[in-house]
């Protein structure tokens, strides 16, 4: 089944939190499959269920203080592969036909970096063959292989994130959606500021400078990706109700705020202040 004009490819980027337990992977199952019904292609990019990266992590600094870079690439990337599998049983159990891929089946090709590789191609040709099967198609994220020694590589933490993002740009989709346990991308951590309300929209240069001073929406290399490719990305909640966040190219301000957002760190010695067209404002030690 070749995509067709009225047939829209959609890439989605379901976190770990979203995928905790057997309940929330038959609702992600469910949600796919509607999504489906709808006649779209539908990409899936998995990351390892909840604290399972931690916890392999763990079990590899128990056996040693500077685990084997090889070994602990194959290690950690396993826990994507677990995410796939599971998410694709699911799906058939629905009687939605799907199959998964782990990122070297799909053709994800990086450089030699064990822990912090990057993407260098992208040739996902049996990704590619089942789409058009009309399959859903689910990419374990996170994780590559070098073309020249082929060996399994990882891309980092939240590398999930920049494998969605790449796949949705080698596929001309319209946007790439992530999908978190949080309704959007909050002005401040709502943990912290009582307040805090969903931002509707934000650019991708906003999205770059919040990523990197640490809002946790969204991985930094991921962030840098989409400004770089003006891939817009949606992202919003996997389990929950509201329209989410847009990060876009963006002409007028957000209702005219100075402030669009705040990040939160300790042990910091000064703020300094820029309003959102850059210009200089105020240092509070």
């Amino acid at each position: 089944m070749p995509r067709t004009k009225s047939m829209s490819l959609i890439v989605q980027k379901f976190g770990g939190n979203t995928l905790s337990n057997p309940e929330q992977i038959r609702s992600v199952a469910q949600s796919i499959k509607e999504l489906k019904a709808k006649g779209n292609q539908i990409l899936v990019v998995v990351s390892a269920m909840g604290d399972t990266t931690d916890d392999l992590i763990d079990l590899a600094y128990n056996l040693s203080n500077r685990p084997h870079k090889r070994e602990f690439d194959m290690l950690i990337s396993a826990g994507e592969r677990v995410s796939m599998a599971l998410l694709s049983i699911a799906l058939h159990e629905i009687d939605c036909d799907a199959i998964s891929f782990t990122g070297s089946q799909a053709g994800i090709f990086t450089d030699s970096s064990f822990g912090q590789a990057r993407i260098v191609d992208i040739k996902p040709i049996r990704v590619e063959s089942e789409l058009a099967k009309g399959r859903v198609a689910v990419l374990a994220g996170f994780q590559g292989v070098n073309p020249e020694t082929k060996e399994i590589t990882t891309l980092g933490r939240g590398g999930s994130d920049t494998t969605a993002i790449a796949l949705a740009h080698h596929f001309k989709a319209k946007h790439c959606e992530i999908l978190k346990d949080v309704p959007g991308v909050y002005s401040a951590d709502p943990k912290i500021v009582s307040n805090a309300k969903i931002l509707p929209t934000i650019s991708f240069e906003e999205c770059r400078a919040l990523t990197f001073w640490g809002a946790p929406f969204l991985h930094l290399r991921a962030s840098e990706l989409a400004l770089e490719k003006k891939i817009p990305i949606w992202i919003k909640g996997a389990h929950l109700q509201g329209d989410g966040t847009w990060i876009k190219e963006v002409t007028t301000m957000y209702e005219k705020s100075e402030f669009l957002s705040v990040t939160t760190h300790s042990h910091v010695r000064s703020i300094h202040f820029k309003n959102r067209e850059g210009s200089e404002s105020i240092q509070f030690l």
